[in-house]
């Protein structure tokens, strides 16, 4: 059994979490955000296309890399690399459902806009690359 104390974290401010998002094509997930007001924070070409790029809407952030330039990072484990073409799930809170919905108009719903038991209205779409994106918005108290 180790007897190593935990380190104090009470002094450490967590500025922020970003989701980065592996994908075949950087560019047609870019266009998914487009749609919802949020602006290329920047981008790092590729010889095809982008290798990785962010979004931004205010202190939010998405981003963005290709599988190809993932897999050239001599950085990354073997387990890594093995773990990038996994989908994942992002819950995006917002105050207004609406604009959300005639926003993503053209895109395919994933999950019909439903209500739930802890408070929310949702709905579910898949950007270009298969990533789940479920909009909720809560009631206001």
């Amino acid at each position: 059994m180790s007897t190593q104390q935990s380190p104090d974290l009470t002094a450490v401010t967590f500025k922020r979490v970003t989701p980065v998002l592996f994908v075949t094509e950087v560019e047609p997930c870019l266009r998914f955000w487009e749609k919802l007001g949020f602006t290329r924070a920047f981008e790092v070409p590729a010889e095809a296309g982008l290798a990785f790029a962010a979004m931004q809407k205010g202190s939010l952030e998405v981003m963005y890399q290709s599988y190809a330039s993932a897999e050239q990072d001599a950085s990354a484990s073997p387990t890594a690399k093995q773990a990038l073409r996994s989908s994942s799930f992002l819950y995006v809170e917002v105050d207004e459902l609406a604009p959300i919905q005639q926003a993503l108009a053209e895109v395919p719903v994933e999950v019909a806009p439903h209500d739930t038991f802890y408070g929310a209205r949702e709905i579910g779409f898949r950007d270009s690359g298969g990533h789940f994106i479920t909009f909720a918005q809560f009631a206001k108290k």
